[in-house]
């Protein structure tokens, strides 16, 4: 069994993490998915909850991913590996590379590509990898542009996977920055 574990690391649970921590839960499931470093029962109905830090859980078989790792995200880490470690983050741009300095557990770590994605697609991408399909398999695009008005959009700068010739991105996170006009 895969399980695939979030370490909230911002401040609080911003509405945008609801939203992209229920798509990654439609993406692998809710017995799949533990949200650590946070108890938010706003999240109780997408995955399981840890207050604790998966710093201090003490896992086995345990892999971080992190673009800044020197190894890809092979097929056959499936069978070496348990738990797959992503970081909760609002996505700075250009990247400061806080996967590294805030997720320092002992662990090995590996790469989707060196680009930086959100959340949600880098739980996609990992799936997509461990289920058997090769990095290089998968098109991917850089940015998404938003429209939000009819002169107005948002540009998100990180790179996403294409499903079915689409960048994955969730349609309640289009919606709420249509209502909000951003972050």
């Amino acid at each position: 069994m895969m399980t695939f574990i979030i370490e909230h690391l911002e401040k609080k649970v911003y509405p945008w993490c609801v939203i992209e921590y229920k798509h990654i839960s439609s993406i692998v499931g809710k017995k799949n998915l533990w949200i650590t470093n946070n108890s938010d029962t706003k999240l109780k109905k997408c995955a399981r909850l840890f207050r604790k830090s998966v710093k201090t859980m003490k896992l086995e078989k345990t892999c971080v991913l992190d673009p800044d790792a020197d190894k890809e995200l092979k097929p056959n880490d499936a069978k070496k590996f348990q738990y797959f470690v992503f970081g909760g983050i609002l996505g700075d741009y250009p990247p400061r590379k806080r996967t590294k300095k805030e997720l320092k557990i002992k662990s090995e770590r590996r790469n989707l590509g060196k680009q930086q994605m959100a959340t949600d697609n880098a739980v996609y991408v990992a799936k997509e990898i461990l289920n058997g399909r090769k990095l290089s398999k998968l098109q991917f695009q850089d940015g998404v542009e938003i429209k939000t008005g009819k002169k107005e959009s948002v540009q998100l700068p990180y790179k996403y996977v294409l499903v079915k010739g689409k960048p994955l991105i969730c349609k309640e996170l289009i919606n709420r920055l249509k209502k909000q006009k951003g972050f």
